[in-house]
C-alpha cells in the first residue's frame, strides 16, 4: 500500500520547478523535507515502527501548497536506532521535535498514534511556536484504553511487563505476534505485510522502550498548556467489539482538559485512518490545514 506514492512524489517534484527535497539528521529522527521552500510549514510524524512513508499520500496532497517535514524515529522500519538504542527515548525525542518544530515559522504538526501524543507534548512545550496539531488515533493518555481509571502509577507494572515480554520473544514468536497485531492495526488486508515489515525490521529495543514510555506518559495534565487549535481524529469500526457512544465519551474524557479541541470520529476504521479511509482523511486534513 506504500510502495505506491513514491512515483507521485517525483512526479511532482519534476513538474513544480519551486518544489525541492532534502534531508536532515537529527539526533533522535530523521527529517526529510519536499514541497515550496516558502510555503506554510507541516510536521508529520508516525507512529510505532512506521516510517516516513506512511504519510506518502499525504505528502503527495500537500507537497504544492506547504513545505513538508516527514519526520522518522531512528531504530524505526529499517533506520539504525543510534542514540535510541539505550535509555529512556521519549522525553529526549520530544525535545528535539520541539527544537526543531520551534526553528519553523508556526508548523502545523499532524501526527499519528504516537506521533499524535509527541504532537500534543511539542505543542505543550512551544505554546507560541506552534501553529496547529491535528491528532490522528491517539488518546491523551494512551492506557485509558484498557481502563478507565488508569494512572501513570498503577499503569508502571504493565508498562515493565510489555517492555520485558516483547524483548524476551524469539524473533519467530515476535512475527506472529505482529501479525496478529496487524489485524487490528488496518481493515485494509494489503496494507498489512508492509506495516509487518515495517514492525519486524525496527530495531526491537526502540520499540519496546518506547512502547513502555508510552503506557506510562499521561498529557492530560499538560493539556491547558496548548494554545493552538487542536483536532483529533480517532477510529471506529463495529468490529471493534465497543458501542460507537463508549469510543466517542472515551475521547471526550481524554481529551476534556483540552479548551476548544475539535474531535471527529471517523467510521469504518482502524487504527491506520489514513490507510483504511484515504479520502476520508485527505478531507480532514485539508480543512485541518484551512
Amino acid at each position: 500500500m506504500h510502495r505506491f506514492i513514491n512515483a507521485a512524489i517525483a512526479a511532482i517534484a519534476l513538474t513544480l520547478p519551486a518544489l525541492s527535497l532534502n534531508a536532515t539528521a537529527q539526533e533522535r529522527f530523521t527529517a526529510t523535507v519536499t514541497g515550496r521552500e516558502d510555503a506554510p510549514a507541516v510536521i508529520l510524524i508516525p507512529g510505532l515502527t512506521s516510517p516516513a512513508s506512511v504519510w506518502d499520500k499525504t505528502i503527495a496532497q500537500l507537497a504544492a501548497t506547504h513545505r513538508v517535514h516527514a519526520l522518522q524515529v531512528r531504530g524505526f522500519a529499517g533506520q539504525p536506532a543510534g542514540p535510541n538504542a539505550e535509555g529512556p527515548v521519549l522525553e529526549k525525542l520530544i525535545a528535539e521535535i520541539a527544537a526543531y518544530a520551534e526553528a519553523l515559522d508556526q508548523p502545523a504538526i499532524i501526527g499519528h498514534s504516537v506521533g499524535g501524543l509527541i504532537g500534543l507534548e511539542v505543542a505543550a512545550a512551544k505554546a507560541d511556536q506552534v501553529g496547529r496539531v491535528l491528532v490522528v488515533d491517539s488518546l491523551a493518555f494512551y492506557t485509558l484504553i484498557f481502563r478507565p481509571d488508569a494512572t501513570p502509577e498503577n499503569a508502571a507494572p504493565y508498562a515493565t511487563m510489555a517492555r520485558t515480554q516483547m524483548l524476551g520473544m524469539t524473533e519467530d514468536q515476535f512475527r506472529e505476534t505482529q501479525a496478529q497485531t496487524m489485524g487490528i492495526m488496518t481493515k485494509t488486508e494489503a496494507a498489512r505485510s508492509t506495516l509487518l515489515d515495517w514492525s519486524m525490521t525496527s530495531d526491537r529495543r526502540v520499540v519496546a522502550q518506547v512502547m513502555s514510555e508510552v503506557i506510562v506518559t499521561d498529557a492530560r495534565p499538560r493539556l491547558h498548556a496548548i494554545t493552538a487549535p487542536v483536532t483529533v481524529l480517532y477510529a471506529y469500526d463495529p468490529s471493534m467489539g465497543r458501542p460507537a457512544k463508549a469510543v466517542d465519551q472515551m475521547y471526550a474524557s481524554a481529551y476534556a482538559g483540552l479548551a476548544g479541541a475539535n474531535l471527529k470520529r471517523i467510521d469504518d476504521s482502524y487504527h491506520f485512518i489514513q490507510i483504511d479511509q484515504p479520502e476520508a482523511f485527505k478531507t480532514e486534513v485539508s480543512a485541518f490545514l484551512r
